[in-house]
């Protein structure tokens, strides 16, 4: 009765015995570490072996000492090389065996973020288009004025300085513009989300010989309702900011990676989704600077000299005009921005359908 109990249990729960082997694990943990008990079981499990053995080391104490331990936001290393954040609780039953409790925090940790990321888009929308106001106003009549001293001036030559005036007036017109990202509306249509991958993959194969672009597409992905045309230009900003980062610095190999895949089950901010479209852009470049991790996509923030920090603000505006949004995690070596695209509407594919038990996060 009691282990009928824990295998409905969402909380994956693991049973170890005095050498850390495992005895039984419910179905949960089987889903949460991508192992079956019977490949496991009388074997220790090498995410608590870690790269320094420190959290073996730690549920060994806890055995010894017979005391309750809880570890919070803990990385753990899967066999398949995915890391996963977890707290865990190690309770020993006795002095042969000790049970471990593991809360997923990934899921959790990146609601927050995506909360985080949306409110501040939000924000930023507001005081953009606040500046565009403020800014636009007096542009159009300084570019007014220098339209009428034009006409009266009386040496043809002075009117150099006039075209000057309102060439820059409307430099700063088409900056603000852009600043406020896409000024027309979406236009729902079905589209092959692969089409835009493509046609993007053709421009930059077209500027650059010495960046390998690869493609990683899922061919079952159903059809996403959207603009053709404004996808492709935040693909084509992504994605030119990845190969201009590896231009930038002496990459062996260089490559960028477009990939697609269905997530199915999918919180974007505070709403689930049955099925979201996921466009990855994976360069092997430095990776984002610390220091511009938070404000990575705030309009006029860029970490090249010449860079204009509107590329991934406005590529930003555009998913969320289609409800959704993009993250990125960086380290050196390995850069991934998601673009994520609700697929409400559409039917999930054949063999999706035959998969109904899968959920990823």
């Amino acid at each position: 009765m009691y282990q009928r109990l824990l295998e409905h249990l969402t909380t994956a729960v693991v049973l170890l015995d005095a050498q850390l082997s495992v005895r039984w694990l419910n179905p949960a943990a089987e889903a949460l570490m991508g192992l079956s008990l019977s490949r496991v079981q009388g074997t220790s499990l090498e995410c608590l072996e870690g790269e320094d053995g420190r959290i073996a080391a730690m549920l060994l104490e806890a055995l010894r000492l017979q005391h309750p331990y809880t570890q919070r936001e803990t990385q753990l290393v899967m066999a398949s090389g995915e890391r996963i954040t977890v707290d865990y609780t190690a309770t020993p039953l006795s002095k042969t065996e000790l049970l471990l409790e593991f809360e997923p925090r990934d899921r959790l940790m990146r609601i927050s973020r995506e909360e985080s990321l949306i409110a501040r888009q939000e924000m930023v929308k507001v005081l953009t288009r606040g500046l565009a106001h403020e800014v636009k106003n007096p542009l159009g009549g300084i570019r007014g004025a220098a339209q009428l001293l034009e006409r009266d001036l009386p040496d043809e030559s002075l009117t150099e300085f006039t075209r000057i005036i309102i060439e820059e007036a409307d430099r700063l017109r088409d900056l603000v513009d852009r600043m406020l990202g896409p000024n027309r509306p979406v236009e729902q249509k079905p589209i092959n989300v692969h089409e835009v991958v493509e046609r993007v993959r053709a421009l930059l194969q077209a500027e650059t010989d010495t960046i390998a672009l690869v493609r990683d597409y899922d061919p079952s992905l159903p059809l996403i309702m959207g603009d053709a045309g404004q996808l492709i230009q935040a693909v084509l900003n992504v994605t030119r900011n990845a190969v201009q980062a590896l231009n930038e610095n002496a990459i062996e190999q260089p490559t960028v990676t477009l990939r697609t895949r269905a997530r199915r089950q999918f919180t974007l901010g505070a709403e689930r989704h049955r099925l979201v479209c996921e466009v990855c852009v994976i360069d092997n470049g430095p990776g984002v600077p610390e220091t511009l991790a938070e404000s990575l996509f705030y309009p006029m923030i860029s970490g090249r000299a010449e860079g204009s920090g509107l590329g991934l603000s406005i590529a930003q505006s555009i998913l969320h005009q289609h409800q959704g949004l993009i993250e990125c995690d960086s380290r050196p070596g390995h850069t991934e921005f998601r673009l994520l695209i609700p697929l409400e509407g559409f039917s999930e594919p054949e063999q999706d359908r035959q998969e109904k038990g899968d959920t990823h996060e």
